[in-house]
């Protein structure tokens, strides 16, 4: 070919690619400037039906079909499974509170092997999610053929296997999959009536028990909240006179310091804290000087402990977490005040229930939920309790109902009145 037609065609093909580069320039500044962004094309509201679409980056860290929980949950304990249980869901609903505790007692699940009864817990679940309620269940009470204790509480005996335990909480998972939505392991183990066998109270047993219901109910459903048994704050340690090696109840401070050195905080999502606010405000430290001279009962001026006050309770379980180097919350399974204010007894050793008037526990049950929610390091409260009172049957002798916002009669004592009435931000 000719050198000088070489050199054309060259030049041709160059001015041909040069004009090329310069349309897709052209083209991608034109897409970029005029065409609408992502965010302009994302369907509204209107055209899918009233719903906006998650974005991207969220539905890829949040399951499908779960709902964001609260950061803070209020809740309160019914005796669900005695009277119609949608009446008492009905009751939870009113007062405008996201979360129901029912107490369930493996033994009247299952009163042999294999054979179950759910039923009164069915007709429960189903009322509560109907009502669009969370539910958490707290499980004790070993049947009676899975220990072999026979001593000096056998009521309060752990199976003699905690795997048999672990399986009995995965068939409940199962069963109720979807519609349960935390899970307290146990209830009060530093107490030999909760937990008691040969060696009596036992830390280290109890986190063994924890961590085979954490594997087991994690396994089946990991949405689940795993909430550790929580503690009865005793304040102080008893041994058997007759048998000085079985402790008979624990000071829930060194049980708890126990139980963190075992390991209890890889095995739950949040951790158990109960406290009965005696007869002091719930911001009262233990250490604060605080007077009321019409006490009749006087624990908390002349024997001063931490076990006194709801705040300082609270205060130190948080602290115990984080020294332990983790957030886990806290999830305070009981907290309430007594009053017998217009009964003429009152139950043995709940003296502190003449101090409160009616109006006094429901001034002291508001003022405690939003300190909880305020602190931030409270993740659920459940009140106790609704309706023990009305339904246990017994009177003014019965250790339940001054805790009662509902009268024996059912009727709505004022702090019924008064949880309905506040204000309940950030979660239900």
């Amino acid at each position: 070919m000719d050198p000088d037609q070489l050199s054309g065609r060259r030049l041709a093909v160059a001015v041909g690619v040069w004009v090329l580069t310069l349309l897709l320039g052209l083209l991608c500044l034109w897409w970029g400037f005029l065409t609408p962004s992502a965010e302009e094309v994302t369907p509204t509201a209107t055209e899918t039906g009233g719903l906006t679409p998650l974005p991207i980056e969220t539905l890829a860290t949040q399951p499908p079909n779960v709902q964001p929980v609260e950061t803070f949950g209020y809740g309160i304990q019914t005796h669900g499974v005695v009277g119609d249980p949608e009446y008492t869901m009905g009751q939870v609903e009113s007062l405008g509170l996201g979360w129901v505790k029912q107490q369930v007692r493996w033994a009247h699940f299952e009163r042999a092997p294999g054979e179950m009864d759910w039923s009164g817990y069915d007709a429960l679940i189903d009322a509560a999610n109907r009502r669009g309620l969370r539910v958490m269940l707290s499980v004790v009470d070993a049947p009676d053929w899975a220990r072999s204790y026979r001593d000096a509480n056998p009521e309060g005996a752990p199976p003699d296997d905690l795997a048999v335990f672990a399986d009995f909480l995965g068939r409940l998972v199962d069963r109720y999959r979807g519609r349960i939505h935390a899970i307290e392991v146990w209830n009060e183990e530093n107490l030999d009536r909760e937990w008691d066998n040969a060696e009596g109270v036992n830390p280290t047993r109890y986190v063994e028990m924890l961590r085979l219901a954490y594997q087991t109910i994690k396994a089946r459903d990991p949405n689940i909240l795993v909430i550790s048994g929580a503690l009865s704050p005793v304040g102080a340690t008893a041994t058997d006179p007759a048998n000085p090696n079985r402790i008979i109840y624990m000071n829930d401070r060194d049980y708890f310091q126990a139980l963190v050195a075992a390991g209890l905080l890889n095995y739950c999502d949040c951790v158990g804290v109960h406290h009965n606010g005696y007869n002091i405000p719930p911001d009262v430290a233990y250490d604060e000087p605080y007077e009321d001279d019409t006490a009749v009962f006087r624990g908390f001026w002349d024997n001063p402990d931490i076990s006194w006050s709801f705040r300082s309770t609270l205060e130190w379980y948080h602290s115990q977490v984080a020294a332990a180097g983790s957030n886990k919350p806290l999830c305070v399974t009981e907290f309430g005040w007594a009053s017998s204010e217009g009964w003429e007894t009152y139950p043995t050793g709940f003296g502190f229930a003449q101090d409160n008037t009616e109006q006094e526990q429901a001034d002291y049950i508001v003022y405690a939920y939003r300190l909880m929610r305020e602190w931030g390091f409270v993740r659920l409260a459940f009140l106790w309790n609704l309706d023990f009172a009305q339904k246990d049957g017994i009177g003014p002798t019965d250790p339940n109902a001054p805790y009662s916002i509902l009268d024996f009669n059912g009727a709505a004592r004022p702090a019924f009145e008064a949880v309905r009435a506040m204000e309940k931000p950030q979660g239900q």
